[in-house]
């Protein structure tokens, strides 16, 4: 009988290296970049995930990690304060704020401090792609990553060059060579469609990010490529893996790009790790339908055995604690 495929399946390149439980992790990005970190911090890697929220467009991410490494404050021209008198800045996501604009001025660079030091020690930095759509500050003249609301006559949208785009990564993978000569960088372009370009220009957008990411990846042996977005237009052709708004991909879908990333990056014994990991979360999850019975103090105790062999490798003291006082709940206990 002749096989039937029923979609299209990306092949993937089996690279030269692979991550585990010892690696340290960074992403930065779209929001894809925090389902993955998500993901991956779920399963106890080591991830300091999009620490300054979403970021879309690829000259302020370039732009932030050259202020992490350069040891740059936040640009003060670009502090606003909005009607509910929130204080932002418009190279940062609206989950970065404050009620002063010297609070927020400090926990900003707090936070560019946390990502220089994580970077100077990671392994592996996920970059993940959004949109070549940019918006430029009129006052400034400055491309920033978020207009906050503003009314749009203050902000010039354009679509970046694919030369304005590779000379801000060239730029920031020469500085960051010396400043960590074992990091790996991955870049990835979300899956995310953005319908308010409309579906022809987000395919403008989408092939100007790819093109960027092809080059760099062929430029630099350190730098590789996830086809995270050609796996959900080619192998998850389907409305069925996408959220009841048509453009971000499913719960399922999400999981579908994991595994393919886990495949293609962790190596074995994590991976056999992540299968034993998911089993003790599902323990976790349950929950006693009869109560505090002994047969449920009993999971409870076994439970806590798996979790004490594994925190010789790895940190799991917040689960511990957790069945701990569940178990302390128990009369007499």
């Amino acid at each position: 009988m002749k096989e039937i495929k029923l979609s299209t399946e990306v092949a993937l390149d089996t690279p030269d290296w692979k991550i585990d439980h010892h690696t340290k992790i960074l992403t930065i990005g779209s929001c894809f970049a925090e389902v993955l970190g998500s993901q991956l911090g779920g399963f106890k890697f080591d991830v300091l995930n999009n620490p300054m929220g979403t970021v879309f467009n690829p000259l302020t991410i370039c732009k932030i990690l050259d202020s992490a490494v350069e040891g740059k404050r936040p640009n003060p021209a670009l502090f606003l304060q909005n009607p509910d008198q929130i204080w932002l800045h418009h190279d940062f996501h609206s989950s970065q704020w404050a009620t002063g604009q010297g609070a927020l001025d400090a926990q900003l660079s707090d936070q560019l401090d946390e990502i220089r030091e994580f970077l100077a020690e990671a392994d592996l930095l996920v970059i993940t792609l959004g949109t070549a759509y940019a918006y430029r500050h009129r006052q400034t003249n400055l491309i920033v990553g978020n207009c906050h609301k503003l009314p749009s006559d203050r902000f010039i949208k354009e679509l970046l060059h694919f030369d304005q785009i590779a000379i801000a990564f060239d730029q920031l993978i020469q500085k960051l060579i010396p400043y960590n000569r074992k990091l790996r960088i991955l870049l990835t372009v979300s899956p995310v469609r953005h319908t308010r370009d409309t579906l022809p220009l987000n395919q403008v957008s989408k092939s100007t990010l790819r093109l960027v990411a092809h080059r760099l990846s062929e430029k630099y042996k350190h730098v590789d490529y996830f086809p995270s977005y050609e796996i959900m237009i080619d192998e998850l052709r389907d409305y069925r893996f996408y959220k009841e708004d048509m453009i971000h991909p499913s719960t399922v879908a999400e999981e579908y790009v994991f595994n393919a990333f886990a495949r293609t990056y962790i190596e074995a014994g994590s991976l056999k790790f992540m299968n034993e990991w998911a089993s003790v979360r599902d323990t976790l999850a349950h929950r006693p339908q009869h109560g505090l019975t002994p047969g449920h103090l009993k999971m409870l105790k076994s439970l806590w055995s798996k979790l004490n062999a594994i925190s010789r490798n790895l940190d799991v003291s917040e689960e511990m604690e957790e069945v701990e006082r569940r178990i302390g709940e128990f009369p007499g206990m």
